[in-house]
C-alpha cells in the first residue's frame, strides 16, 4: 500500500499542545466506480476544525471517530478515475466542500438540498480530510474549478465561500437592502462582497481592528467595532437606524443576541454558526433562519460567480506541517482572513 503525509489528531486537545501530528499513513486508493483521486494542493484552515481538535463540540458529535484528519475545504488535481467516471478526466483540477457523501436518495437529497442529508459523510471528520496529500470522492461531490484559478484562492472557497453565498441568500439580499454582517474573518469578508453583488447596503461589524479595515477594503458601506453593551446599538441606530436583516458568523452567543436586537421588527437573522438558542420575543415578528454550507449546485455558482467577479480572496499560505502553528493564530486572531496548507509549499 502507498503512502501519504497527514496531520493526524488521535485525542482532542488544546491547539497549545500540538494534537495534530504529522504522520504516514495509508494513501487513499479509488474503490467505487464513481470516485476520483485527488492529490491535494490546498486545502484552508476553518475555525470549525479548531472547534473540532479541541473538543468544543463533543457534544454534537464533532469529531464523531478518533483517529482523524481534519480539513474541509479541499482542492487538487486529479490523477486517477474509477471506471464510471464521466465529469472528469485525468488532469482536472477540483474541490471538495465539507460534504463528502450523501445518500442521494433521501428527500433532502432529492430537493437538492443534499447537505441536510442525515446519512452524509463529512470531510475532515474522518481519515478523509484535508490536512493530508490524497483524497478520494465520489464524482458528484466534487466541482471543477477554472484553470485559471490557484489552488489557495479556490480552496477557501468550498467552506468559507460556500457558507458565505447560502448565508447572504438567506438574507433574502435585494437592491439597497440594510444588511449586517457579524465577524469578518475566512467567511465573513466573502459575505461582504456576495451581498455587495446583490446590490446591499453592507454594515460590517468586528472586535479587530485589521478585520473591519478587510470590510471597508471589500465594499462595506460601513464598519463598527462590535460590543454588547447598550452603547454599541445606540451608536448603530443613529448611524443607520436598525438593520433590515443580520448574518451571524461569528462563534459567541453575546453576538447573536445583539444581531437580533439590532435587527428591526419584522427583519431575519441569519445565523451561520453553532450556538444556543438565542433570546427572541415573538410579538417583534423577526425571523431567525440557520444555514449550513450548500448544494453541489451552489457550489457551481460560487465558482462562477468568484470568477466572473474577480472576487477578492485574502489567503496567508502555510506547510502542511504547519497546522498546529496556523490554528493557534487562528485562536488569536492573528489570521487577517483564511490560512491555507499546501503539502508541496
Amino acid at each position: 500500500m502507498k503512502k501519504m503525509r497527514a496531520m493526524v489528531l488521535s485525542e482532542c486537545a488544546l491547539i497549545e499542545t500540538r494534537p495534530l501530528k504529522l504522520t504516514e499513513i495509508d494513501r487513499h486508493e479509488i474503490k467505487k466506480s464513481d470516485e476520483i483521486l485527488l492529490k491535494i494542493e490546498a486545502c484552508g484552515v476553518c475555525h470549525s476544525q479548531l472547534h473540532g481538535i479541541e473538543g468544543d463540540w463533543k457534544d454534537i458529535g464533532i469529531p464523531p471517530t478518533l483517529p482523524t484528519v481534519p480539513g474541509h475545504e479541499v482542492v487538487g488535481k486529479v490523477i486517477e478515475i474509477g471506471s464510471n467516471v464521466t465529469k472528469f478526466k485525468i488532469g482536472d483540477r477540483a474541490g471538495i466542500t465539507p460534504l463528502l457523501e450523501a445518500c442521494k436518495v433521501c428527500q433532502y437529497c432529492k430537493e437538492g438540498k443534499e447537505q441536510l442529508c442525515e446519512s452524509s459523510i463529512i470531510t475532515g471528520e474522518s481519515l478523509k480530510g484535508g490536512y493530508a496529500e490524497y483524497i478520494t470522492v465520489s464524482e458528484d461531490f466534487a466541482t471543477k474549478i477554472p484553470e485559471s484559478m490557484k489552488s489557495e484562492y479556490a480552496a477557501p472557497l468550498f467552506c468559507a465561500g460556500i457558507t458565505a453565498y447560502k448565508a447572504v441568500k438567506a438574507a433574502e439580499p435585494r437592491s439597497h437592502k440594510k444588511i449586517g454582517i457579524f465577524g469578518i474573518g475566512g467567511v465573513g469578508h466573502m459575505a461582504v462582497q456576495f451581498a455587495k453583488v446583490e446590490g446591499c447596503e453592507v454594515i460590517a461589524f468586528s472586535r479587530s481592528k485589521s478585520h473591519l479595515d478587510v470590510a471597508k477594503r471589500l465594499g462595506a458601506m460601513d464598519t463598527m467595532t462590535f460590543s454588547e453593551n447598550q452603547e454599541f446599538l445606540d451608536e448603530l441606530k443613529k448611524r443607520h437606524g436598525m438593520l433590515d436583516a443580520a448574518i451571524v458568523f461569528a462563534p459567541a452567543d453575546i453576538v447573536t443576541d445583539v444581531a437580533i436586537k439590532s435587527v428591526k421588527r419584522g427583519g431575519l437573522i441569519v445565523i451561520a454558526t453553532v450556538g444556543k438558542n438565542p433570546t427572541f420575543f415573538a410579538f417583534d415578528e423577526k425571523t431567525i433562519r440557520g444555514t449550513v454550507i450548500g448544494s453541489t449546485k451552489d457550489m457551481e455558482q460560487v465558482i462562477k460567480i468568484c470568477d466572473e467577479k474577480k472576487f477578492i480572496v485574502i489567503t496567508e499560505t502555510y506547510p502542511l506541517e504547519k497546522a498546529n502553528e496556523v490554528l493557534k493564530k487562528l485562536k488569536d486572531s492573528q489570521i487577517q482572513a483564511r490560512a491555507v496548507l499546501m503539502p508541496e509549499l
